[in-house]
């Protein structure tokens, strides 16, 4: 059992890299993806979407990120989310379920999250890792999260830029269709509906425990302390292997429905 540890500094300077390295495709609107298939009888894509925001602050940005209350408001593929218990001043343990694509399983995942703020980018690291009290659903799909993450970087007073980085085992034979959506409109839309939530999010907070910010303020924070020595990663041999690789996409009406991980 590999043991889960808080990410140093070298982890974030080596996400920041990763973030910024690569091609990239770009749009008309600002937002530009990379895409990075997985060799032959592996089942990891590596994912990176940026997104340019010329109207929202870098620290908006990150609240947002952060804030597990406000996401249930604007993230629609939200099944549950949930902080479980803090581990360090910069780190926690969550749960997060999504819907997917139908007709796949939706998915779930258990994940350390830490996060830093240093010379000028904001960034969040998470991945999978296992908890006592959280083994996998029978009604979900547990998926193996890799590494995912954002890289927020203010651009001006009022403008960030935002890097969303995915590399995710989906424990699944998945059609090649869910990847070209998951590429090519999931998530640009999930940053685009991101970037109208941060918009929305001053407002919102005035009226939602406006001062409380505990990712700011560690003082704040009322989760139960956890060791990590109660957590373990996740990896994904340990896991039941799904094969969807067969299935054909269904018309969703809401055209909204198809989340990613966290």
């Amino acid at each position: 059992m590999e043991r889960a540890q808080v990410p140093d500094a070298a982890a974030f300077r080596a996400f920041r890299q990763r973030c910024q390295d690569g091609s990239w495709q770009r749009d008309r609107g600002g937002l530009a993806v990379s895409l990075q298939l997985p060799p032959p009888g592996c089942a990891v894509h590596q994912l990176k979407c940026r997104i340019d925001v010329p109207d929202v602050p870098a620290e908006t940005m990150y609240d947002v990120l952060h804030d597990s209350e406000y996401r249930r408001e604007w993230d629609s593929n939200v099944i549950d989310t949930h902080d479980i218990a803090q581990l360090a001043v910069n780190a926690d343990v969550g749960y997060y379920a999504w819907r997917c694509p139908k007709p796949l399983k939706n998915r779930d995942v258990v994940m350390l999250r830490a996060w830093q703020v240093e010379d000028g980018y904001h960034t969040i690291i998470n991945f999978s890792v296992k908890h006592p009290k959280y083994p996998p659903r029978k009604d979900l799909v547990r998926a193996v999260c890799l590494l995912t993450g954002y890289l927020v970087h203010s651009t001006g007073p009022n403008s960030c830029s935002l890097t969303y980085l995915a590399q995710v085992d989906p424990k699944g034979s998945l059609p090649k269709w869910v990847v070209n959506k998951a590429s090519q409109y999931l998530v640009p839309q999930m940053l685009k509906k991101l970037h109208k939530a941060c918009v929305q999010y001053p407002a919102w907070k005035q009226q939602h425990n406006v001062n409380v910010k505990p990712w700011l303020y560690p003082e704040q924070n009322k989760l139960p302390m956890l060791a990590l020595s109660e957590l373990a990663l996740q990896r994904a041999a340990s896991l039941e292997n799904i094969d969807e690789s067969s299935l054909a996409e269904e018309k969703d009406e809401s055209s909204e429905h198809g989340g990613l991980e966290n």
